[in-house]
């Protein structure tokens, strides 16, 4: 049964990761009603591989794009203010903070911060901030009006997603909403900002994984399964969600995360789910 649980992991991680409603929420929700308990951070991580996967090959052609023009500009065959070559930049420059702060707070990544109650929380919080941004940002800009200030500013917001419950799209979108860029170019920044850092850190938790043994509920062989599904629903899920916002706002995404948190809510107190288990 335990393929069958990994496999459902997976479509929850494709789905979920995104929309602007947390996977990692999704995951140690879901996961807390499965027999094995809340997967881990280490097989989130994992399968977050397969969704980076699906944001590599529907947007190959932006992403040579954007290497190409970066390396030319280094070598002076493409001048330094290149719009593809300064998103090159941007995108190093926002990986930093996600790179910094999950070092410095790994052990609570993997054990304080993944208490429901702080997911919770994280989803009403985020959600009404989402709101806010959906609302009352200008949504005049693209990519290419982009500055170093703001995208060290997108990768703080992104890094926010190291707690369950902000969710890694949601974070950088509503920045993105928020400093005045269009729906559309905040989620699809948000998509290439997460390459570095989700395929960095999905890496490493995989090779101390094979090092030290997968010690969660999921073996090697279940997670890779789920990272497999997580490729392709992810990528389904890519093309939706572009079309979707080029018509229509945040405000779905919004109140369904409010509700689930006050599900959450409802269901710690009175004792129906355990908040750390």
């Amino acid at each position: 049964m335990n393929w069958l649980y990994a496999a459902l992991l997976g479509l929850v991680q494709g789905l979920t990761e995104f929309l602007p409603i947390s996977s990692s929420a999704h995951l140690r929700i879901v996961g807390g009603f499965m027999p094995g308990g809340d997967p881990g951070a280490a097989f989130t991580a994992i399968t977050q591989l397969g969704t980076e996967l699906a944001v590599i090959v529907f947007f190959w052609r932006d992403i040579v794009k954007i290497i190409k023009h970066w390396f030319l500009s280094l070598v002076g065959k493409l001048p330094r203010n290149d719009p593809d070559a300064r998103l090159g930049w941007w995108i190093i420059l926002g990986s930093l903070p996600i790179g910094v702060l999950g070092l410095l707070f790994q052990d609570q990544i993997d054990t304080t911060f993944r208490s429901l109650w702080i997911v919770a929380t994280m989803l009403i919080v985020f959600g009404i901030l989402l709101a806010l941004a959906d609302s009352l940002g200008k949504q005049r800009k693209q990519l290419r009006d982009m500055t170093a200030g703001q995208g060290l500013l997108y990768g703080l917001f992104q890094a926010l997603a190291l707690i369950p419950g902000v969710s890694r799209s949601g974070g950088t979108i509503t920045g993105g909403l928020a400093m005045g860029f269009t729906r559309e170019a905040a989620a699809r920044y948000s998509f290439l900002l997460a390459i570095p850092a989700v395929v960095l850190s999905g890496g490493y938790k995989l090779v101390k994984s094979l090092d030290e043994g997968f010690t969660g509920p999921y073996g090697l062989g279940e997670t890779a399964v789920a990272t497999l599904v997580a490729f392709v629903v992810g990528f389904v899920i890519i093309g939706w969600l572009m079309k979707y916002i080029s018509t229509h706002s945040f405000r779905a995404f919004v109140w369904y995360r409010i509700a689930l948190g006050f599900l959450l809510y409802l269901l710690l107190g009175l004792g129906l789910i355990n908040a750390t288990a």
